[in-house]
């Protein structure tokens, strides 16, 4: 299978310091299918899986997907590295 890669990026996931690594718009449309839907901003999230899907289908660049699911992460309270890491140094 073609991996359709984006600017590589590690998202929080299970709380602070765990993070998962993300390459290829396939990574984190895996990570949003097995999150299920969440309760905060639903919004930001089926945009995110959508836009996953149409850069998966070449419909739409995997920058945009991937811009997408950084919005959708911070929506939800992820840190999305290296995206966040200004905010993570303030707070560290």
């Amino acid at each position: 299978m073609h991996r359709t890669t984006i600017a590589p990026l590690d998202v929080e996931i299970d709380g602070v310091g765990k993070y998962a690594p993300a390459s290829s718009v396939q990574d984190p449309t895996a990570l949003l299918t097995s999150l299920g839907r969440p309760n905060k901003k639903p919004k930001e999230f089926h945009r995110a899986l959508v836009s996953s899907f149409d850069a998966l289908d070449h419909v739409i660049e995997p920058p945009t997907a991937r811009e997408a699911f950084v919005k959708a992460a911070q929506a939800a309270g992820m840190h999305v590295l290296p995206d966040d890491m200004a905010d993570v140094r303030k707070a560290g």
